[in-house]
Parts: C-alpha cells; structure tokens; sequence
C-alpha cells in the first residue's frame, strides 16, 4: 500500500539538505532561506506558497537551533505593468503609470499607503503575522535607490556579453507545448504568477548591444528606455525614453535609478544574500525559464543555484474561476477571515510542494475543519501517524511558540449554524451554544472565540442568501392539517421527550430514535440491527422537521437547529 501524502514528512527532508548545504557553502554562518514577492496587486493564496514553503522549512532549522534567515524579498522596484480589474478605488486612469516603479504608482483611491506597492504589501504583512511567519523584509526600491547593488550592477554590465551568451542558448527554443493539468476545482492560482518571477524580462538589445540594465526615465518615471551608448571605462551611459522622449547621459557608477532585468536581477541577489533555499513556481521548470537560467548566470556573480522545489498550483473552491490580474482574487487576509491560522498552514504543511490543493470558501471549509478536529483529538489521544503529528505541529505553532488559539473549539459546522440562525446577535448564540453541553456551558462567547467570528464570517460572506436559514416566525397551519396518524404520533414522540433529552449529544440521540420507536424498536438500536426502511423513514421525518421549522426540505443539522429555535418555539412551531 503506497505511503499517504499526509504521512510524508517532507519539512524534514528539506530542512536536512538546505542544513548540509549551508555548512558546505557558509559555515559559521545564518542559514539563508528566500522569497519573493511582488505587490503589484492583491497577493493571493498562490503567491503565498512562496513564503509558507521556505518558511516551513526554516521554521524546522529554527526548532533544531540553528541560526536561520528567512528573506522575503519586496519587488517593489519592478515596473507596474497593467492595472488589475476589480480593485477597490482603482480606475482605468492607473493606465498612464504603467512603466513605473511600483512604489511610484499611487495606492487606490482612499488608502492609507503612500504607494500602490505599500498598500498591498501592507495586507500581506498583517496575514504573515496571524499566520507567525517571521522574515526579514527586502524592499527592492530601497537596495536599487541606495546604491546597494552598484557593484553588482557595474559587474554584470562588464559581463553582459557572457550573460548575453548564456540568455542565446535558450532565445531560438520553441517553447515547450503546455501540459493539460487537471483543474484542481473551481480556480488554480498559479503560486508564481504576480510575483517579480513571472516577469521573465531578459533585457533589450540596442545600438550599444545587449544590456542587462534598464534605467527609470528622469522625467517620466517609466521604463520604456533604451541604452543607445555606454563607455565601459567612464560607466556614461546614455539612454532615450520611447514613452516621452526624454534623453540623458549619467555616469552608472553614481546612477541609482534603473535596476537590472529579471532574469539577471534574480540570480545576482541569490549570490548577493548567500540564499541556500528558495522554491520556484511551475513555470520555471522549463527551459529558458528564470530559475533554469538564473543557475548558470549566478555564477558569474559568484555564486550558487538554491536548492528549490517547484510548488504547484493552489485550487480555490466557492469563488469563481480567477487569477491575480483580475479582483476578487482570494488572499491570506480572505482565508483568515474564515478559518483560524493553523488551519491555514496546515494546508499548507501537510502537502509537498510539488502537489496542488484547494484551499475552500465553499461547504468544503467544513468538511476541512471537521478533519482537522479529529486529527486535533489524534494527535492529544497519542495515536496519530508520525507525518501527521508533524504536520499538525507545524500548523499550530512556530519555534516562537504556539499560535493563539480558540479554548473552546466547538465544531466549526456546529458554530456556523449558529451564526446562520442567529443573524448576528451574540446574546443567543451565547444560549444555544451553553446549551450544547448543559454540564459545562460556556460562561462567554469568547470561550469559542475566535473560531465562532470566523464561521459567522463564512455564513456572512459566502454563504448565498438563498441558502441562509430563516426560521418560521409562524405555524404551516396547512401542513400541520395534512399529516396522516403516523407523521402526528412522530411530532409527539419527539415533543414528549424534548425537555429530557435537550443538549447536542441528546437531541442527537432522540431525533434518530424517533423513526426507530415508531417502527417498535429500542432508541438505541444500531443500524445492523434495522431493517433499510427505518433509513428512509428517518429521511422522511427530517424532512417533515425541516419544512416545518425553516420551510425548506434541508437545514442545518437537526439538534442544532432545535437548540438554535429553542424549546418554546419548538413546540409552537411544531404545533403543540
């Protein structure tokens, strides 16, 4: 039998190799672990594979005490390239800043943020820290702008006809005819796209050559320069911007406002950091992609390939089919509104890089939870598999310690129910849910807290409103009339003993016992012990419940639902 994916450590493996590797390349040293990121718009549940994957992995380095580094490089030096569809306060006049940096394109209309950059980025930072990532933040425009890379700039345009060389290899490939994937549900995001990776810029050719450098005009701010003369002994460069017209000539060697093209920028910064390990997204697996490419043209400044999984693509389900260059896009901050920190990375953890998952805004979040609850219980009962106790270890803390966390973690469908029924008031959610367990009710709504806020999170956001339930405020007087003897004598089977059996764990018991008495037999009796008809009698009387308390032929769990309605208006709707 083929070992699960869930038992399969695979935070250990890599944490393993990227150790040996650091103490072959840099011992002594901090192991250096990478991400990159691009605000450029919304940073969406894809593009946080980049960061859960390196961090996962120092996270376990951290655990073993080692030093460890983990890098997310901001690419908000790379040029704003179109304007994405759907973002709040963002109109079609963002077009004329195409070409920028993005840190010189205004944020949306009514932010905070000085820049389009800062204001997405800042989302991404509150997600990472719910989410106990640590990191050392990179900002591209400050190591460009400050002269940081002037060295490295200056190296590798005395090296452009050895980079040039290597670029030529891969320019006359046909490129690789796209596999068919397998959607993974509803939408893919692909992790790389949006990021500085997916910019796949290899720099122009001109009249002064190739050049591996692109200048930001001084006058227009936007890249859509060309070099058209370069001295290599004084470093003047010149250059004409095609968008204005605008021509200067600086000296390089005190110019700041340009950086090195993509394909030339990455692998100067993995030598530049000493990065030992950084993922790379699927579009990097084919030849004359960054990453390929990146291995040969980091040597020239001196350096090493990362060690580096390629991650594949996060599915989303209950939202429609999208990616990051349209709104709507689902980001952590999204996620986290419905589901608590641990899950999140758990999903993550749990799955190697290289396979695809979902992560779900649909029906399936209960599902998840509902998983998740009963590895929880594993992992505290001692019986969980070894690959799951390190999964969940890893969801639900850091070497920092544990993550903050609900003390009384109802069942995420139990509490969703709730929010569902009660529409928001905390007074009798607190009610229905001290009912639960009446030997230990809850003396405040804060004891489910946080997970009760983020399942009325995902009532109030993602359920439809066709779907929401809504109780009866009145007696079907006519349905009530209709019922044969058999569907009368099963209302007062269930009325009679509500009041005994009024908890969760009771009224589970006495709902499915009631077909089970009227057919003559014990409440308690085990389904091996019916005939199949008590099965469709059972349907036949929740149905009955449902139309007769929310009008509908299906609900919320049944006990729920009546510990929600509440005793009183039970009975009435019920029509004693």
């Amino acid at each position: 039998m083929a070992q699960s994916t869930e038992t399969t450590d695979w935070v250990s493996r890599f944490a393993d190799e990227v150790i040996e590797e650091s103490e072959r390349r840099a011992p002594g040293k901090p192991v250096v672990v990478a991400s990159g990121l691009s605000p450029s718009g919304p940073i969406h549940l894809g593009n946080l594979r980049e960061v859960m994957t390196p961090h996962l992995v120092a996270d376990e380095i951290r655990r073993r005490g080692h030093r460890v580094r983990h890098l997310i490089s901001w690419d908000d030096y790379d040029r704003y390239r179109k304007v994405p569809a759907g973002v709040e306060g963002v109109d079609e006049t963002w077009a004329e800043h195409i070409g920028k940096p993005l840190t010189s394109v205004p944020a949306p209309k009514g932010s905070p943020y000085p820049s389009w950059a800062e204001h997405f980025k800042a989302t991404m930072v509150d997600s990472l820290a719910e989410l106990g990532v640590e990191f050392d933040g990179i900002s591209q425009t400050e190591q460009y702008t400050s002269g940081a890379y002037r060295e490295q700039i200056l190296h590798a345009i005395r090296h452009r006809g050895d980079i040039d060389a290597i670029l030529d290899q891969y320019r006359t490939r046909k490129a690789p005819a796209k596999k068919q994937q397998k959607a993974v549900d509803e939408a893919e995001l692909e992790a790389a796209e949006g990021s500085g990776a997916a910019a796949e810029d290899d720099g122009s050719t001109g009249s002064a050559g190739y050049f591996p450098y692109k200048p930001y005009c001084g006058n227009c701010e936007k890249d859509l320069t060309t070099v058209t003369v370069y001295d290599d002994d004084s470093t003047e460069l010149t250059y004409a911007c095609t968008a204005c017209g605008f021509s200067e000539t600086v000296r390089l060697s005190e110019f700041n406002r340009g950086k090195l093209v993509w394909k030339v920028d990455w692998p100067m910064r993995w030598a530049y950091e000493g990065v030992i390990f950084e993922p790379s997204g699927v579009d990097h697996s084919s030849p004359g992609s960054s990453f390929q490419v990146g291995g040969q043209i980091v040597g020239i400044f001196g350096g090493k390939q990362p060690i580096g999984p390629m991650y594949a693509f996060v599915g989303i389900s209950g939202m429609a089919k999208m990616s990051s260059s349209r709104g709507g896009v689902p980001t952590p901050a999204d996620a986290l509104k419905i589901m608590e920190p641990q899950l999140l990375r758990w999903l993550y953890a749990r799955r190697r890089p290289n396979q695809s998952f979902k992560v779900a805004f649909d029906q399936e979040i209960q599902r998840l939870y509902d998983e998740w609850d009963r590895l929880d219980a594993k992992v505290a009962e001692g019986t969980a598999l070894p690959g799951d106790i390190a999964a969940h270890s890893r969801a639900v803390g850091t070497a920092s310690g544990a993550l903050p966390t609900t003390p009384r973690p109802l069942p995420y469908r139990t509490l969703a129910s709730v929010a569902d029924i009660t529409g928001g008031h905390t007074d009798q959610a607190l009610r229905i849910l001290s009912d639960f367990d009446p030997a230990h009710p809850l003396a405040s709504l804060d004891e489910a807290r946080p997970r009760y806020d983020k399942a009325e999170a995902w009532i109030t956001l993602h359920v439809p409103a066709d779907q929401r339930t809504i109780v009866r405020t009145e007696p079907d007087e006519t349905l009530l009339k209709s019922l044969d003897e058999q569907g009368r004598q099963s209302l007062r089977l269930l009325l009679d003993g509500l009041a005994d059996h009024w908890s969760l764990d009771g009224l589970t018991h006495h709902v499915y016992g009631v077909p089970k008495v009227q057919a003559g037999f014990p409440a308690d009796a085990t389904p091996k012990e019916l005939p199949a008809e008590i099965k469709t009698a059972q349907r036949s009387f929740f149905a009955l419940l449902y139309h007769l308390l929310v009008g509908r032929d299906t609900g919320p769990r049944l006990p729920t639902l009546l510990l929600a309605v509440g005793q009183e208006r039970v009975r009435r709707l019920l029509g004693e």
